[in-house]
């Protein structure tokens, strides 16, 4: 009996003895458990649609960020992009923003005029007089309300993207002054510059970008107005004689997100995101002017004749688009009233 009670009670300590190596074992797991303390990132898959030749500098800069991301991330938070209209064209792209189809995608601000009229303000003509004034207004007041608006509808403005000035090419005749315009069909990409178009006299035909290079090889269209880095890109030289260099306007295209989407991602998240798109703003703001000149030289040495608009001639231009200004102020209300008043106190 005594020797049952002493092996029972060598049992018992044994039991103890392995209960206590047992709990401090666990305590070293729920240890090595915990998160770590390194990026910290949330793993997520970002997919972004761009419509625009994967050459063009918004393009490059696009492509950049979303490396950038990914990158900084380690890889964590991974940006898909589909360029060069691979997952949406240009005219379904913001839909698919706004629906959630897709997180992210870059358009143009003449397209999102469709539902924030005010961001037909880029397409009033001959409001922006160089580049640098573009970058100071969407880097302050002036950007601040229209990305208020864009947020409301349901897209987070991650970018302003310098597209840079739009001009007209056509194939029938040089458009050295708006009564030249008559009787032309004119590619538009939008609201107002259909508006535009029609002041000078000519018809506007809305078509995406991938179409215009067959439109104006089987003339559906006379001529097409567009960036001229666009119109080289898409070989426009080949299928145009006439380009008429008068900065217009001065487009900007959007990287937006889905606000919900956007929303739901951690701070960390949304702090690279923003960081990231900030740093490639500016260099996409820096090669806008350089990509201007350079494309519209090229153009002319691919055989395209170039007139450019004399700054003397330029009050006869603004004088015929005059009723554009007004159909903004009509379509955009008191917000497209205070851009206004924001960039003529420039």
């Amino acid at each position: 009996m005594k020797k049952w009670t002493l092996g029972l009670l060598i049992s018992l300590v044994g039991l103890l003895v392995l209960s206590a190596c047992g709990s401090t074992d666990k305590k070293d797991d729920g240890a090595s458990a915990k998160p770590a303390d390194g990026d910290g990132y949330e793993e997520t898959t970002i997919r972004l649609a761009y419509n625009l030749p994967q050459d063009h500098h918004i393009a490059i800069g696009i492509e950049n960020f979303a490396k950038e991301v990914t990158e900084k991330s380690d890889g964590k938070v991974k940006v898909q992009v589909f360029p060069a209209g691979q997952l949406l064209s240009d005219k379904d792209m913001n839909q698919s923003i706004l629906s959630g189809g897709v997180e992210m995608g870059v358009n143009s601000s003449t397209l999102w005029s469709s539902t924030v009229p005010a961001m037909g303000i880029f397409d009033v003509p001959y409001i922006f007089n160089d580049y640098a004034a573009v970058g100071e207004a969407v880097n302050g007041e002036f950007g601040e309300k229209l990305s208020g608006a864009m947020e409301e509808k349901g897209a987070k403005v991650l970018m302003y993207a310098d597209y840079g000035y739009v001009q007209f090419a056509n194939n029938k005749r040089e458009l050295k002054k708006p009564e030249d315009f008559k009787g032309l069909k004119i590619r538009s990409i939008g609201d107002l510059p259909s508006e535009l178009i029609q002041a000078y006299g000519a018809s506007p035909v809305f078509m995406g970008g991938g179409e215009v290079y067959m439109a104006l090889q089987r003339n559906t269209v006379d001529g097409a107005t567009s960036g001229t880095t666009a119109m080289l890109q898409r070989k426009y030289d080949e299928v145009t004689k006439y380009l008429t260099v008068n900065n217009y306007a001065y487009l900007e295209f959007l990287l937006a997100v889905n606000k919900d989407y956007w929303d739901k991602l951690p701070a960390k998240t949304q702090e690279l995101l923003t960081e990231v798109a900030a740093e490639t703003e500016t260099w996409i703001r820096e090669q806008a002017e350089k990509e201007d000149t350079e494309s519209a030289k090229a153009l002319e040495e691919k055989g395209m004749e170039v007139y450019y608009v004399p700054e003397d001639e330029l009050d006869i231009w603004k004088d015929a688009a005059a009723p554009v200004r007004d159909v903004f102020i009509e379509n955009a209300g008191d917000l497209g009233q205070e851009l206004l008043d924001l960039v003529d106190k420039k």
